[in-house]
């Protein structure tokens, strides 16, 4: 039997100083000059089809939420997943004011100087992979694209774990309540991210508890993101996240009423996932598409933000146990649709793409 891994989509680092192509590696947010056209022309291969968004469908989840009859929302779920690997869910559960709170807390990170947010920057906490990510300090489509936003990443607080995605976060001390926002907020999207992994299992004829096993322990991540406006010409060379694919198994995205996120369908068409109000973008990643062994889609996507103003989001990346191990389902291989992945744990998986995006991983791993 001949099984692959997925494609490796390398997310090209930008930390240290500007690389050949990317000219503009080394500014940071203050040095960041917007263009002197103050209307955004997009280049023609930027361009997403506007269509109804129902296209990219709207599932149900309050059956799910509260405990009633999830046969339908299921259902639902597997058609979004099978055909566009992207769903808006509503009647989720998460207050309003809690969403708010957080993006209150996050506009209040990012407006603080360069210089503080340095000293928080990813490249302290090692393994644990949490911090502040500058301008340009990561990009998903190197051959493309140099990504014009700016990160900070946390996750759950375990300082005794040596493991990676394990350990302390990095908070400044000039916002002091910024951590209790951030892990409320956290926690919410860690309870309802098992609450629609119910309705994936039940979508998969499989038990409503299969994820479980896979989320005693799990890796998650909660990044806060911020997108500069762009004007001028805006081609694939800067855009606010090149075209990439999420590396685990599913991902709760919050966007603000700005827009920009696009989604690519089975055509090759771009469509806008403009934001609806009262909902949350869910996606699958790798894992879930090794999983399935092709049946859900990780699809591809991207951020081009030209409204002109700043854009803010929040993706929950929502893993599994480091552990735990991915295959692709009896249920899900047949002679017309035979094997295609290999086993991939999750912690191996995750750690393997993040290297390629972070030197001080890079580094550690050649004095290992």
């Amino acid at each position: 039997m001949e099984c692959i891994f997925l494609p490796q989509r390398v997310m090209l680092s930008l930390l240290d100083a500007p690389q050949a192509g990317y000219p503009l590696g080394n500014l940071s947010r203050s040095e960041y000059k917007i263009m002197s056209n103050p209307i955004a022309q997009l280049d023609d291969a930027l361009r997403a089809t506007r269509q109804p968004f129902d296209r990219i469908p709207v599932v149900d989840i309050a059956s799910l939420v509260n405990g009633s009859d999830a046969t339908t929302a299921a259902k639902d779920i597997r058609w979004a997943f099978a055909n566009a690997g992207f769903m808006y869910v509503k009647n989720h559960g998460v207050s309003n004011d809690l969403i708010e709170r957080a993006y209150t807390a996050s506009k209040l990170f990012f407006d603080l100087p360069d210089d503080v947010k340095k000293l928080l920057h990813i490249e302290n906490s090692g393994t644990a992979l949490r911090g502040y990510i500058p301008l340009f300090g990561e990009n998903t489509d190197p051959t493309k694209t140099s990504d014009l936003k700016e990160c900070f990443d946390l996750g759950p607080e375990t300082p005794s774990r040596n493991t990676p995605f394990f350990g302390s976060n990095q908070w400044p001390a000039s916002l002091p309540s910024l951590e209790a926002e951030m892990m409320a907020y956290h926690d919410a999207m860690v309870r309802l991210a098992r609450t629609i992994l119910r309705g994936v299992a039940i979508s998969l004829d499989l038990p409503e508890t299969f994820f479980e096993a896979k989320m005693r322990d799990p890796i998650s991540v909660l990044r806060l993101i911020h997108y500069p406006p762009q004007s001028g010409r805006v081609a694939e060379e800067m855009i606010g996240i090149g075209a990439h694919t999420d590396y685990g198994v599913m991902t709760i995205l919050s966007q603000d009423q700005i827009g920009g996120l696009q989604v690519m369908n089975r055509d090759g068409q771009w469509i806008e996932a403009s934001p609806l109000e009262g909902t949350f973008v869910i996606n699958i990643g790798d894992l879930m598409q090794i999983l399935t062994n092709d049946i859900y889609l990780a699809n591809m996507h991207r951020v081009v933000n030209t409204s002109g103003r700043e854009r803010y989001s929040m993706p929950f990346f929502v893993e599994a146990d480091s552990d735990a191990v991915f295959e692709p389902l009896a249920s899900c291989v047949s002679a017309t649709n035979p094997r295609k992945y290999c086993s991939a744990t999750c912690g191996a998986h995750m750690f393997a793409r993040y290297v390629d995006s972070f030197p001080h991983l890079q580094a550690l791993k050649k004095s290992a």
